[in-house]
């Protein structure tokens, strides 16, 4: 190697010795902090000027929780229809989608058991009326000196037992909701009637249609003024709902028109296969937008609760989930795990590790890291 080279070589060299130590200071000046396991202690403040400090904030804060849920009627304003005896329809009396009254008149069938019941109930009021003229008139003779007491008996007693078996034939037609006995026609056929009031929601009522004791409800009435709506809660989010919280509900058929409801009921037991519970929640459903079956979404919200609220810009993601630096002196911050529970519009909500008053890095926390 020539004299030539060996100076050029060796000129290079110091060069590279010179860069290294240059950038060295320059890390030195630029990084002036200690980290001794989760404090960090700087030694220059001004050297840290993209370093922000700022208060924590105690807030209100609701608990939300959306889940599905779907509609369903009350049962107590839901009646299934079903003929209460074999017979066949002979008249139907309303319509689909026809409000009606509790009592009012759905069909009328032919029944033999109706029928039966008719001729019992005549049969009786007729031996109660023959047995309650021979009283009067064995009464009336007997105050005249013409009959005896012993007749008289027999005329009391004939008629208590007549007057037994008419009751039990007019209790008997009751259980075919015959409104009138006093009108009632021998052969008339048998009025099906809406046990509550509401609006006919299915009609499968065939005029000529032979329908056995036991066959399947052909009519419902339903009063879908109120609803309820049934969701699925996680198990995990239940102590944030109980008996009597309002609630949001929100249907795709209309977007804009968000439905108040109001938390009616928490079930007992969680259901194994999903580990979540039923509440059941009341809304009104003016006009009936509401239709049974529908999905919805559902905003719970808790009762407001104290919490810390931070800038999101605070968090720092680490190993063991989020985390913040504390201040503790000037120049003195601690790293300090944090359970946060939502975020929203730029500030973090933290339900632990933080309280009023501490002082966080809200910003160039990830210098530090």
């Amino acid at each position: 190697m020539t004299k030539y080279n060996i100076l050029l070589s060796s000129l290079l060299y110091g060069s590279v010795l010179l860069a290294g130590c240059s950038r060295s200071t320059e890390n030195t000046e630029s990084f002036a902090y200690r980290i001794e396991g989760d404090t960090v202690r700087l030694s220059e403040e001004n050297r840290f000027e993209n370093i922000r400090i700022t208060d924590v904030q105690p807030a209100n804060y609701s608990k939300e929780i959306i889940t599905p849920g779907t509609i369903m009627p009350i049962p107590t304003q839901y009646a299934n229809i079903a003929p209460p005896f074999a017979g066949r329809v002979v008249k139907s009396c309303v319509h689909m989608g026809q409000q009606v009254s509790k009592g009012q008149a759905l069909f009328e069938i032919i029944c033999p058991d109706f029928t039966s019941a008719q001729k019992e109930f005549f049969q009786a009021k007729s031996a109660y009326e023959l047995a309650r003229k021979d009283f009067l008139r064995k009464n009336d003779l007997i105050l005249n000196g013409v009959s005896s007491q012993k007749e008289l008996e027999e005329a009391r007693n004939i008629l208590l037992t007549a007057e037994k078996d008419f009751e039990n034939a007019q209790a008997a037609l009751h259980v075919y909701q015959v409104e009138n006995l006093e009108a009632m026609t021998l052969g008339q056929p048998l009025v099906v009637r809406a046990p509550i009031s509401g609006t006919l929601i299915e009609n499968n009522i065939v005029n000529g249609q032979y329908l056995k004791d036991d066959c399947e409800p052909i009519a419902i009435v339903a009063d879908l003024s109120n609803v309820w709506v049934s969701a699925q809660v996680k198990e995990k989010d239940i102590r944030f709902i109980k008996d009597g919280d309002s609630l949001d509900i929100e249907v795709a058929a209309f977007p804009d028109n968000p439905i108040k409801g109001i938390v009616m009921h928490v079930d007992d037991a969680v259901d194994e296969s999903t580990r979540s519970i039923r509440v059941i929640s009341e809304c009104r459903n003016d006009n009936e937008l509401l239709k049974l079956g529908m999905y919805t979404t559902i905003h719970f919200r808790s009762a407001p609760q104290q919490a810390m609220q931070i800038p999101e810009t605070s968090l720092l993601q680490g190993i063991d989930g989020n985390f913040v630096y504390v201040q503790t002196a000037p120049l003195t911050f601690v790293k300090r795990h944090v359970d946060v529970e939502n975020t929203l519009d730029g500030k973090a909500i933290i339900c632990k590790g933080l309280q009023p008053g501490e002082k966080i890095i809200s910003e160039g926390g990830y210098y530090l890291k």
